[in-house]
């Protein structure tokens, strides 16, 4: 797996243009659909609605896992460089 890695991180012009090529397929083909049978006005008249939609929604789920994460679920990360004591316990 290691190699895999290292063999991408060598070439990565080129993978970063293969997933521009895919991401262009990808939003392309959503202009293929038939949207004659649309259930809401926007999947109808906005191309690219679903490919956006998407986007946001994974945006959305990065965002607030982000902020759960520093509102203290999150270990802090230098959690096992301190020495052990017990909870209510002051260093």
């Amino acid at each position: 797996m290691t190699s895999l890695i290292e063999y991408l991180h060598a070439r990565l012009k080129t993978v970063v243009t293969i997933c521009f090529v895919l991401l262009g397929l990808i939003a392309g083909s959503t202009l293929l659909v038939d949207s004659g049978h649309a259930h809401t006005w926007a999947e109808q008249h906005l191309p690219f609605f679903w490919s956006f939609f998407g986007f946001g929604a994974a945006a959305a789920i990065i965002g607030i896992a982000h902020w759960l994460g520093g509102s203290g679920i999150q270990a802090p990360t230098d959690f096992y460089d301190r020495p052990n004591s017990t909870p209510g316990e002051e260093e």
